[in-house]
């Protein structure tokens, strides 16, 4: 069976980390983002799967390569250089996908559900499509599914009296008539056109359309909260890791709790761990506290400075800073460092729609 990660788009609303590094490379608890959906797609049955990016000199087929070596299945490249909406993604993903069912993944959504039922439904059921839907506080904001018993009677984007609290989680599984009704539907008023627009086309052709309601949490993670959110709830699941008193990484008057992973040639000298937390390779850790949900990449340097509830990727630097770093995402080398020297000032250097909030 194949897939396809809809993987094009620019993160805009991650900026200025994905200035550089394409979203879906972004790492939630040291693991690229788009790693997830595809062990999501290959536990669900994919043997395949297509990726659909902007540019086939994308970073992430720089990361992956053939998938073979990386991931454990084979990648394929699909070029969308100028999208125009989901549905026109799945159109060009047409040439690969052939004339089967399929399951299509948004390459920026992480569910704790590992939605093998949802394809299961599908099978038993012979369904047009089916869409994993999940529940939510505020459906105004969200494409809604209104249900009829056990099939999707109609879909709406984001309506002013929705219909139901279920909203469109970013998995579905289609059958090949989803390319004739992406052929029929027109560009929306965002002039793109709509994987709504055709599900509904497929609904009005009398096509069954199936609910699957996604089991735990489900994190879009389009923005730097929602990636550090993402970051809590996947360190949350790490099993019970009892401290090793003889690890030769804890060195000094330093205190480990449990729940800790260490990588390797890392150096946790006189500070304080407590877990959840994940470190990579090759990482000093020196008069510092880590605080609980903070994952750190690897050849990175902590000095004196007290960090938790964030993401620090690859290469970067902290040092003597006041106060605590709490809630952050902090791109590949990165440095942060309070100055020892007169005058005391800031200094910044900043890309675009950084944030920077000084207590």
């Amino acid at each position: 069976m194949k897939a396809i990660i809809l993987a094009a788009g620019k993160g805009t609303r991650l900026f200025p980390v994905t200035l550089t590094m394409p979203k879906p490379l972004v790492p939630v608890a040291n693991k690229a983002l788009i790693r997830y959906a595809i062990e999501t797609l290959t536990g669900m049955g994919a043997t395949e799967i297509g990726l659909v990016v902007n540019s086939l000199e994308s970073p992430i087929r720089q990361a992956l390569g053939d998938g073979v070596g990386t991931v454990g299945v084979p990648l394929t490249y699909i070029e969308q250089a100028d999208p125009r909406g989901l549905a026109h993604a799945v159109k060009v993903a047409q040439p690969f996908l052939g004339d089967e069912p399929f399951i299509m993944y948004l390459g920026d959504n992480i569910f704790q559900d590992p939605m093998r039922e949802l394809y299961t439904r599908f099978q038993q059921t012979g369904a047009g499509a089916a869409i994993a839907l999940t529940e939510v506080p505020d459906p105004t904001r969200f494409g809604i599914a209104e249900l009829d018993g056990d099939h999707i009677k109609r879909l709406v984007e984001k309506p002013k009296d929705p219909p139901s609290n279920l909203a469109i989680a970013g998995v579905y599984v289609f059958q090949p008539a989803i390319f004739d009704a992406i052929d029929h539907i027109k560009p929306s008023w965002r002039n793109e056109l709509e994987i709504t627009d055709a599900i509904q086309y497929m609904l009005d052709q009398g096509h069954t359309v199936i609910p699957y309601i996604v089991k735990g949490w489900w994190i879009d993670a389009g923005n730097a909260d929602s990636i550090v959110l993402a970051n809590q709830l996947v360190l949350e699941q790490l099993p019970y890791i009892p401290t090793r008193q003889d690890d030769p990484r804890i060195e000094g008057g330093s205190a480990v709790s449990h729940r800790v992973i260490l990588g390797e040639n890392t150096r946790i000298i006189n500070s304080v761990v407590r877990g959840p937390v994940i470190i990579g390779d090759n990482v000093i850790v020196r008069d510092s506290y880590i605080g609980p949900y903070t994952s750190i990449g690897n050849d990175v340097i902590i000095e004196s400075s007290e960090i938790e509830h964030s993401i620090v990727m690859s290469c970067c630097t902290i040092r003597n800073i006041q106060g605590r770093i709490d809630a952050s995402l902090i791109a590949e080398n990165a440095h942060v460092s309070r100055a020892q020297t007169r005058p005391a000032a800031y200094r910044f250097v900043l890309a675009e729609n950084s944030i920077v909030q000084l207590g």
